[in-house]
């Protein structure tokens, strides 16, 4: 284990060509921030033998060529993890200033709340005891953080939700989810970003593309990324979505 720039850390293989950094340290609440940070610090650096990155709630990913680090400065290591640990330990020497210096995208997603795009509004309102419309202006008010891409492609787990927002999973998940809905599990409020099944508690739909893999950049929100939902009514989702009239 190594411990340095306020956190410790270990590094591990994962498979023959990515290895996880495993972030360590007495404040877990903070290490997803940590985690996203330092996924930005590495892709800034645009190296050819990072294939991906991927951040977590306490961990990074990286996804290595091998063939292109070992002929790199490492090319004598006995391994390619042994020359993507000796990087891989640079990378975060180099990361030392971008940890805590990166500023977080700002992303507003207009949902419509309710009716046939939020089948289980009323049911998650009566279970937190408030009106269908102060449940929406309390989700809508608050201020979430990305703490980590998954599940699917584009999948946001979403820190921030007011605890009496909270709800259960469903007791039998839904065969089909559509793309673009957003649900409630537990203590998360999250965004599915294709047609899945799924049992999460669904209370609006955004006609926003979460993940679409002809874009420069497929995921639309990244982990660190500062979160807010705006309402928006059913004639406006139809006008932002082609296609939305025959969903």
């Amino acid at each position: 284990m190594s411990e340095h720039l306020g956190w410790s850390y270990r590094l591990a293989p994962i498979g023959d060509r990515a290895l996880v950094v495993k972030l360590e340290s007495g404040d877990a609440s903070g290490l997803w921030q940590t985690a996203a940070a330092l996924a930005d610090a590495f892709r800034a650096e645009r190296l050819t033998w990072i294939v991906d990155v991927v951040p977590a709630y306490d961990s990074v990913t990286i996804v290595y060529e091998m063939a292109l680090i070992r002929h790199g400065q490492h090319a004598a290591a006995v391994t390619p993890y042994d020359a993507a640990t000796a990087e891989t330990n640079s990378l975060l020497q180099r990361a030392r200033s971008a940890v805590g210096a990166n500023q977080p995208r700002i992303v507003e997603i207009p949902v419509c709340y309710g009716g046939p795009y939020g089948p289980d509004l009323a049911a998650c309102a009566a279970r937190a005891g408030l009106e269908e419309t102060v449940f929406v202006k309390r989700h809508a008010s608050a201020q979430y953080r990305v703490a980590m891409i998954g599940f699917m492609p584009g999948f946001p787990y979403l820190t921030g939700l007011p605890q009496e927002l909270s709800q259960p999973r469903l007791a039998s998940p839904r065969s089909a989810v559509p793309a673009g809905s957003v649900g409630i599990a537990g203590g998360h409020t999250g965004i599915y970003p294709l047609a899945t099944p799924g049992g999460w508690q669904l209370i609006g739909r955004t006609p926003l593309r979460l993940f679409d893999p002809g874009r420069a950049e497929p995921f639309l929100l990244r982990a660190g990324d500062v979160l807010t939902f705006v309402p928006i009514l059913a004639e406006e989702y139809v006008d932002m979505k082609p296609g939305a009239a025959e969903e």
